[in-house]
């Protein structure tokens, strides 16, 4: 076998004929979970947990080198360890591999190892060009990341509107009280070793694209050589009388949510929208406000997103801890005492008593601050940009939830997706052809929800669905669901149905169309799960 190091061990992890191609198997070695894999007659193994929450693995989609995470959907190359697709920030670690007189040997470390940071640069000394992100979300964070790890030797300046590092925004609605060091994308001592600078609470009021500079609030001034406007989505707050009142509250920020949660404890609370955010904070404050009533205009939450027979399932979880539902209905106005809301008055004339009032009822793109600039907006403030992330100005070029992009799913059709895997995607690839390395932007869109500790998972682009199939049982919690349109499945929604979601993402991914009729037929084996 040959000798290893101290600090390694080899050990005997199966037979050769254990595994056929296309198969995996979890094993530990001195308690590092390691994923075993065998592919086109080689085996390789690399760490068995997804670098994202820690999902095992073992019990994703494998296709190829390739394996899909069964949470979230983050892609990793076994072979390297490489993250090939989004969420998550770091690579899988990978482990020598033996196979003598048919055994298989792996050698790894004996300390616990989890995350493997890819290799990055810091700025050289002469290398004069400054690339200027503003915004501090994931696709700022890739950007930053994706510059390094190629070896950019440039300044790289991060702008954040907000007082704090770039954070995982998606727990802000799922976990309020969450202490802000367990959010942290990167600590900022991260940050320094690799010379990507952060500038906080920096908010940009005009770009001149011809001159090259950035105007800031305070006055101050920067230049570029490269720009990325990843500045996201703000929340869109309530138009009726009695909305400016101090305990009327939108969710954007780490502030907010730990705001939110202490004004919500033992209190009244009414949610206005009735899609992820307003549903995720129902969730969460389900046992610790005094009430919770959510506001919809439709008749069930998610109609449009998921259907009715799911938002019914997640209506019904929610009334079992005692949220109150008020659908086919909107706010008409809010009244109160001494700038504090009192009582929320729907249009049907109920009356509903609140202490604090949380809107969630979607997003407006930051994109003012473009105004008066040459690059171009929609009619919706998205920034339009092609399958590059360049806008339609040299050297400017957006990312994430800010900006309308070509779906390769979708032959190209302009969409605005806010998904926080998708911003990553954007970030990387935004990195790459700022570098002239030419890359398009071909990621499936993923997407989940928790509430009350049960995940909705979700792929595709499902918008102008005409019929959805459903696999399982939706009121048993335990289902897979296709939505259709013409004769294909163009979304899959699952629950307790692991790891059907992330076997569709990389079908989708792959350039399979999924028909109407597979979706029907009663044997998925065309979808391979375990």
């Amino acid at each position: 076998m040959g000798p290893t190091s101290s600090r390694e061990v080899t050990q005997l992890v199966c037979q050769e004929s254990d595994l056929q191609d296309g198969q995996m198997k979890e094993v530990e070695i001195e308690q590092n979970k390691i994923l075993l894999v065998r592919n086109e007659g080689k085996f390789s193994a690399v760490s068995g947990l997804c670098t994202h929450y820690g999902a095992p693995l073992i019990k994703g989609a494998l296709v190829g080198n390739r394996v899909r995470c069964p949470w979230h959907g983050a892609c990793f190359n076994t072979t390297t360890g490489d993250i090939e697709e989004f969420p998550g920030l770091d690579c899988l670690h990978s482990y020598k591999v033996k196979v003598d007189c048919g055994k298989v040997y792996v050698t790894a470390s004996k300390q616990k190892t989890t995350k493997r940071v890819k290799e990055m640069s810091s700025r050289e000394p002469g290398v004069c060009h400054t690339v200027l992100l503003i915004g501090g979300g994931p696709a700022s964070l890739q950007c930053a990341e994706t510059l390094r790890q190629n070896k950019y030797g440039g300044r790289i300046i991060m702008v954040i509107k907000d007082e704090k590092l770039p954070i995982d925004k998606t727990k802000l609605s799922k976990a309020m009280n969450i202490e802000i060091e367990k959010i942290l994308l990167r600590p900022s001592d991260f940050l320094q070793k690799h010379d990507i600078e952060v500038w906080t609470e920096k908010d940009v009021v005009s770009v001149n694209t011809e001159g090259k500079v950035v105007t800031f609030s305070d006055g101050t001034t920067q230049p570029y050589d490269q720009l990325l406007v990843s500045t996201g989505a703000r929340a869109r707050a309530l138009q009726v009388p009695g909305a400016e009142m101090e305990n009327v509250k939108l969710l954007e920020s780490y502030k907010d949510a730990a705001g939110i949660y202490q004004m919500s404890v033992g209190n009244k609370v009414v949610i206005v929208g009735t899609s992820f955010i307003g549903m995720e904070v129902a969730a969460y404050l389900s046992d610790k406000a005094a009430s919770v009533a959510v506001v919809g205009k439709s008749e069930f939450p998610y109609q449009l997103s998921l259907g009715p027979d799911i938002g019914k399932m997640t209506m019904k979880m929610l009334e079992e801890k005692n949220v109150k539902f008020y659908m086919n209905s909107g706010v008409a106005e809010m009244r109160g005492e001494n700038g504090r809301v009192k009582e929320v008055v729907l249009q049907n004339g109920d009356v509903l008593q609140a202490d604090v009032v949380i809107s969630g009822i979607g997003v407006i793109p930051n994109s003012d601050f473009l105004k008066g600039s040459a690059v171009e907006v929609d009619s919706r403030n998205a920034v339009v940009v092609d399958k590059f992330m360049r806008t339609n100005i040299p050297d400017v070029f957006a990312a994430g939830d800010v900006v309308s992009f070509p779906l390769a799913l979708r032959e190209d059709k302009m969409v605005q997706i806010g998904h926080w895997q998708l911003a990553q995607a954007h970030g990387r690839v935004a990195a790459l052809n700022m570098l002239k390395k030419q890359t398009e932007i071909n990621s499936v869109p993923y997407f989940w929800t928790v509430l009350l500790g049960k995940s909705i998972r979700y792929t595709g682009y499902g918008e102008g669905y005409t019929d959805i199939v459903f696999k399982g049982n939706v009121e048993e919690m335990k289902f897979l669901a296709f939505y259709i349109k013409g004769d294909e499945a163009v979304a899959a929604a699952s629950l307790n149905f692991d790891p059907a979601v992330s076997k569709v993402a990389e079908l989708m991914a792959s350039g399979q169309k999924i028909t109407k009729s597979q979706a029907e037929s009663q044997d998925l084996g065309w979808l391979q799960l375990p």
